[in-house]
C-alpha cells in the first residue's frame, strides 16, 4: 500500500473508533494508560448476601479504549461435561450471576439456555453487539444473540472470583453504553455495525472447547506465515492464536484496530490474541490478512 492509501485507511479506522468509543475517550484514547483500579470491597445486605448494587462507585477505563482488561487471562464458560457432572452447583452459579446482574444493572439475566452460558437481555441489537465486542476485549467470554449477550458460567465459579468477574464486566460495559453513550451515538454505532456486517466478522468460537479442532489453529498460524513477517503460535487457550507485539501499547493499538475491522481480538499483556473460527474463516486467511493490514497501519502511525 502507498503512503496515501495507508493514510486514508488510517483515517477511516480513526473514524470508526470515534463512533465506537464513549465521548470522553475520543481525544485521548491513543494515549490511555492501562492502569487498573483497586478491587471494590465486598458489601453484604442484611441477609448476608452480596449487595451487588452497592459494590461500585466507578469503573476502570474500558479495555476498548486502552484501559486495563478486567481479566488478565481468558474467562471461559464451563464445558457440557462439567455442567452435567454438577448440575445443582451450576444452577447455584447461574442464580447468583442473574441476581447480581439484575441488582447492579437492571438488565434481565435469564436462566441458562445452553451449558456454560447465561443470556442477558440488552436494549436492542446494537447494545448486544457493542457489549459483546467490549466484553471480549476485557478477556471474558461473550457471545451475541439477536438482542442479548451470553456470559460464561461453570460449576467451579466462585462468588469472590469468577462470579464477581462476570457481574463486574457486565456492569462496567453496560454502564458505559447506558450512561455515557448519547442516543445519537448509539444510532451511529447501529449504522456502523450494519456497514461492518457487509465485510464479514470473525468472532471467537462459541462451541464447547472440547470439540474444537486444534488443526484449525495450526491453519491460522500457517496463514500468518504466508504473510511473510507475522509471528504467531496457537494459544494455550483453545480457539485462539497469539501474535507477540513489541509492548503493551502496540498490542492495545492492534487489538482496538482489529475490533474496528471486524475481528474480535483481545490481549494478554503484550500478546495479541485473535480468534480461530473455521466456520466463518476457513484456513484463517481473513484474520491473517486483516492482522497484516492493521500491522501496516500501526507502522504507518508509529504505533508498531
Amino acid at each position: 500500500m502507498t503512503d496515501v492509501s495507508l493514510s486514508d485507511a488510517l483515517a477511516r479506522l480513526d473514524a470508526r473508533l470515534a463512533v465506537l468509543l464513549p465521548p470522553q475517550y475520543r481525544e485521548r484514547y491513543q494515549d490511555m494508560t492501562p492502569v487498573p483500579m483497586r478491587s471494590a470491597p465486598f458489601v453484604y445486605d442484611d441477609g448476608g448476601q452480596v449487595a451487588w448494587d452497592r459494590m461500585w462507585q466507578g469503573f476502570c477505563d474500558l479495555a476498548m479504549a486502552g484501559g486495563p482488561p478486567h481479566k488478565g487471562r481468558w474467562l471461559a464458560p464451563g464445558t457440557a461435561a462439567e455442567v452435567a457432572a454438577a448440575p445443582d452447583r451450576f444452577d447455584e452459579v447461574v442464580t447468583e450471576i442473574r441476581r447480581g446482574i439484575a441488582l447492579a444493572t437492571g438488565l434481565d439475566a435469564r436462566p441458562s439456555e445452553a451449558p456454560g452460558w447465561v443470556p442477558v437481555a440488552c436494549h436492542g441489537e446494537a447494545m448486544a453487539e457493542w457489549m459483546t465486542r467490549a466484553i471480549v476485549m476485557e478477556n471474558v467470554a461473550a457471545r451475541r444473540g439477536r438482542i442479548h449477550v451470553s456470559l460464561p458460567a461453570a460449576p467451579a465459579f466462585r462468588v469472590e472470583k469468577e462470579i464477581r468477574n462476570v457481574i463486574t464486566v457486565v456492569s462496567k460495559t453496560s454502564h458505559y453504553w447506558v450512561d455515557h453513550m448519547p442516543y445519537s451515538q448509539q444510532a451511529a454505532i447501529r449504522a456502523l455495525f450494519h456497514e461492518l456486517s457487509l465485510e464479514g466478522v470473525v468472532v471467537p468460537p462459541v462451541a464447547d472447547v472440547t470439540t474444537l479442532d486444534p488443526a484449525a489453529a495450526v491453519a491460522l498460524v500457517q496463514a500468518f506465515a504466508a504473510q511473510g513477517e507475522l509471528a504467531a503460535a496457537p494459544s494455550v487457550t483453545p480457539g485462539w492464536v497469539g501474535v507477540p507485539c513489541a509492548g503493551v501499547e502496540p498490542a492495545i493499538w492492534m487489538m482496538r484496530a482489529l475490533v474496528a475491522s471486524n475481528v474480535l481480538a483481545r490481549r494478554e499483556e503484550t500478546t495479541l490474541l485473535v480468534p480461530v473460527n473455521p466456520a466463518v474463516d476457513p484456513g484463517g486467511t481473513m484474520v491473517a490478512g486483516r492482522v497484516a493490514r492493521v500491522q501496516a497501519l500501526a507502522r504507518h502511525a508509529g504505533r508498531a
